[in-house]
This record gives structure tokens, sequence and C-alpha cells, in this order.
């Protein structure tokens, strides 16, 4: 089976939670008004630092629509309101209402259709390919509040590791919500194109107020001036130099660690990509599989501002390093290698990674699915299972104190667990019979305590608790908050479904126009709390376009904005 590992970004910035040290994004309240038949809907941001007292204004051509402060939600629709209207929302605060940082237009529609700069086609030894959007990450790039779009461009004849073949160059551009480019990044004919080689992270890691922009780059890489790297490693290397072997592999040259600058794109520092290749073998193949699949994640590894988290390897030796930006240097935060087998996290990767306090020191800790890492690079725990393709780290049984990991399983014997984040203990497990490829925990059923969880290993819907629910299952790629209650529903491709409990069936809410990313993995280019109130936005995208979708449901449900959500 074909796997691609899938982008998943939390940035932070400028502002503390009460009684917190982790500093937030510096956010503005990303109002946007949409027309709809019953009139405009607006929805807007309350923040993670808001007051639970904090009410809201909203108006339309300078003229107040709502009657008193509003202080049940952060959505309204205004029945008067029109395509030419245009809206403020203002806080109020302590009985004192605050300047709106903008007014803002109104949508024709939830789709919201963001212009692209398609870079040219090419052809080399493995022929011709053209280019599609692909993954996208989010920050504040430019200080002004909103967030921009850093999008990976994906040649036609990218490749998965397992498959030999020269690919096109990797670009990635940064947008605004409007269209307007900011920068452009080649990264050359010596960084190969492929889900699990180009892990792009955003986040504002020195706390200026811009985020910045980190990924592995190599000789041949252009910033975003159009000029080759050229500090620290990059100064004297040769820019010409071709290092991909006749499969297309790139196995040998120098690997690189660029900070980019996110508002101009251009190099600030470079520094020799570690984990290091070292001998490709000890990765698991002599070809050059399993040498480069690459992971990464954004971790407040101090408990206050966000570090950089780079991984080599998963299905045997796994190598894991932090990196810290201050504004001048990039320096190693520590280095943690598992290369014996049967020891650590030798072998107990996954096909993604993430990052959360699960023992509740106030610092993140690295989950590997079958493994974890401390916030200061000490093993904590492996579970023994081996690799697997999909987890979720949450809240997922309620009864069992702090997070929960559900994994699917791709080693033998396969199957599917939930155990405890903070020491690995197995909750519950059973074992399938083959290649477990997907799985999905989420809070789908109001009358089953906790999350539920399911997977493709059989059709059964599971309790916290490991309980059969249902003989049958909802989709199994990706859960979102759409609706106007505090259940998931599931995006699955470009279409948003919801789980009946009652009838044990999934009903369709949504149809999605444009195209999903990364072949069956059927991943949204992005799927983020990057607009309006704590409901998630969607981008799926066509070859010249992104389409940016937000829901128009209204709810009473107030929550602080999922970004200032650690």
């Amino acid at each position: 089976m074909q796997k691609f590992s899938c982008l998943v970004v939390v940035l932070f910035s400028l502002f503390s939670l009460a009684n917190a040290a982790r500093q937030m994004e510096r956010l503005d309240r990303g109002l946007i008004a949409v027309k709809t038949n019953d009139g405009v809907f607006l929805s807007w941001r309350m923040f993670g630092t808001d007051a639970e007292s904090i009410a809201f204004n909203l108006y339309r051509d300078g003229k107040k629509v709502n009657a008193q402060p509003i202080t049940n939600s952060t959505n309204f629709v205004d029945a008067a309101g029109a395509l030419t209207s245009r809206y403020e929302v203002r806080a109020v605060e302590g009985g004192v209402e605050k300047e709106a940082d903008k007014s803002v237009n109104v949508w024709e529609s939830q789709k919201w259709t963001i212009p692209l700069d398609r870079p040219a086609g090419g052809s080399n030894a493995s022929g011709s390919y053209t280019y599609s959007p692909n993954d996208i990450a989010v920050g504040d790039l430019d200080g002004d509040g909103e967030y921009e779009l850093v999008l990976k461009w994906d040649p036609s004849n990218s490749k998965d590791n397992s498959q030999k073949g020269y690919t096109g160059n990797v670009i990635v551009d940064a947008y605004k919500l409007d269209g307007t480019k900011l920068w452009r990044i080649d990264l050359g004919k010596n960084i190969r194109a492929g889900a699990h080689y180009t892990q792009i992270l955003v986040g504002d890691y020195d706390l200026d107020g811009f985020a910045e922009v980190a990924m592995k780059t190599a000789p041949g890489t252009k910033d975003g001036s159009g000029k080759y790297l050229s500090k620290g490693p990059a100064a004297n290397d040769d820019d010409g130099a071709d290092y991909r072997n006749s499969s297309g592999y790139v196995l040998s040259g120098n690997e690189y660690l660029t900070v980019f600058n996110g508002k101009t794109g251009v190099e600030m520092a470079t520094v020799l990509y570690n984990p290091a290749r070292g001998t490709v073998k000890s990765w698991g193949d002599s070809y050059g599989n399993r040498v480069d699949r690459f992971l990464a994640t954004n971790a407040y590894l101090d408990g206050v501002k966000p570090s950089m988290v780079f991984q080599r390897g998963y299905y045997t030796r796994m190598a894991i390093t932090a990196y810290d930006w201050d504004g001048t240097t990039l320096s190693q935060r520590w280095y943690y290698n598992a290369a014996t087998s049967g020891q650590e996290c030798y072998g107990q990767g996954n096909h993604n990674i993430s990052a959360g306090d699960v023992d509740g020191d106030g610092f993140d800790e690295i989950i590997e699915g079958s493994c974890a890492v401390d916030h200061d690079g000490k093993f904590m725990y492996r579970t023994g299972l081996g690799h697997g393709d999909a987890i979720h780290l949450g809240d997922l049984d309620p009864d069992n104190e702090g997070l929960e990991v559900w994994q699917v399983h791709e080693d033998k014997p396969y199957g599917y667990e939930l155990h405890d984040a903070r020491t690995g203990k197995l909750l519950w497990r059973e074992t399938s019979s083959g290649d477990n490829g997907r799985g999905v925990a989420a809070d789908v059923d109001s009358t089953s305590r906790g999350h539920e969880m399911w997977s493709a290993a059989n059709w059964n819907t599971y309790s916290a608790k490991g309980k059969i629910l249902a003989s049958s299952r909802p989709a199994y790629n990706f859960r979102v908050y759409w609706d106007g209650d505090l259940l998931d529903e599931l995006l699955d491709g470009v279409t948003i479904s919801k789980w009946n409990s009652s009838t044990s069936k999934s009903e369709t809410l949504m149809k999605l126009d444009g195209s999903s990313c990364n072949s069956t993995k059927a991943t949204p280019n992005l799927s983020a709390d990057i607009l309006g109130d704590w409901r998630e936005e969607i981008i799926t995208h066509d070859d010249s376009h992104l389409f940016l979708y937000t829901t128009t449901i209204l709810t009473d449900h107030r929550v602080y904005t999922l970004m200032h959500d650690p």
C-alpha cells in the first residue's frame, strides 16, 4: 500500500494565557461575513487570552446591528445585511467598547476562491510534469494579525520513497488570503518531491510578532529573493551539483536546515541538517526508501515559545532533533537517536508525529505512535507494538487521567489499540489479520462517554472502553468541527458527513468543490481554525486556485479559537 504523510502544524506567538507562560499568537478577530438566504452570517474569534466576561458588538456600515452586547456566542445573522455591506466587530470589556481591528466585505458564498501563481511545468529524465497545490501550513507572516498560507506545490511526477524516478523541483509559495503572493522558494534538484520528503514548519519562534518558515534544504535551493542559499555551510557549496543517482534518489551531498523570513522568504540562517543521513542502510534498506522518511512538528519544549522538531526515520532507526531560533541564531536544543534494535524508540514510529503536554509539567512531549520522547529529549516509554499509520492524541477516555493515544498498526500482529499517553500503558487492544492503514478517534456519539474509535481493520465502531457500539463505522479519514454542536463531523476527501448513532449511518452534510491531496490519503490542503469562530475551515484546490470553505451554521457554543488551544 502506498503511504503518504500528513503535515500538521500548530502555530503560536505573542500573548500568554492568564496564569500560564505559553505564548499565543497575536491574531485579529478573524471576522468573516457570508451572504446566506437568511441575510449575512457573521463569525469571529474569541482569544484564549480573553476574559470569560467579554462581549461583542457588531456594526454594519457604521451602525450597530445587535440590540445588546453578544455574550453567548461568536456568530450572528444580520437579517438586513446585503452583499454591499461592510462589517466590524468590537470587543466589550468591563462595559467599555474597544476599537475594531478592521472592517470586512461580504463573501458571496461560503466558498472563498484564492487565485494562485501556478509554477510552469517541465521535463527531466522521467518525462514531463506539471504542478498542483499540495500541503499548506499557516502563520502570520507579516504581523498584521491575519493568517497567510505557506503552500507546497507538488509536481505530477512526485514519488513515494519506495518508487524510483526523477521528480520536478519542490516549490513553496506564501500567499495572503486574497491571493497576493509574498514569495516563492525553489528547493532545487537535490530535494526530491514526495509526501515524505519536505515537511514545512511555520511559527513565531523568536516571539517578534512575525512567523518564520523552516524546512530541509540542499545545494541548489533558492530563497524568496531568487538567490541561492549563502549562509553557514551553504556559503561555499556547489549550487550546480546534481546529487541524484540513476534511480532519482538523493543519497549524497550536503543536507541543510534553513530558517526563512516569513514576510520575504529570504534566508536568515542555514545549518547542516541533523538528524544526518549517515550510512543509508542503517535506516532499514540500502536503496534510499527509509533513510528519507521525514516528520516535523512545533512543540513548546520550554513551556513558553515554540521550538522546531525535525525527525528522520520511523520504521527502524529513529532520530529527532529540536531546534530554536532567537532571531539571530538557529541552535540545536537536543538530539535523540534510537539506533539499536529492540530498544527505546527503535521501530516504534508512525507516518505522523504529535506534540502535547502528556505529563502535566507545562512542557510538550513528542508522541511517536508506539513511543514517546520527553520535552528534554529523553526517552519516555515504548509500547513495543511497532510502526503504524495513524494516531490521535487527546483526552479520548475521560475516565483515564490525562491524555490517550489511539493508534492503528502496520506491524504484526497489526490491529489497533488505545494507550496512556504518559506511560504507554495499554488500555485496550485488538489484533487484525493484516496491515491496518487507517484509523480515527472522534467524539461522534453523544450517548457514549468519551471519544469513539474505528479503523480499516473491520467495520466496528468502538467506545473509549473498547465496547462495540455499532457494526458499521463513520468515514475513516479526518474529523472536523462544522455544525453547531460539540460533536465531531467527518471529512473524507471533499465530503463532510455526520455520524447518526441512532441509525449507525453517516449522513452527508456537504460536498465541496475542488480536489483533495495525496492520492488515496485524500487529505485536504488544510483543515484548521483560521477564520471566524472555533469551527474549522477546509481548503481544497484545482490546478490554479484554492477553495476555502467556512461553515455558516449558527451555534450558541462559545469556544476560544482552536489556534490558542494547546
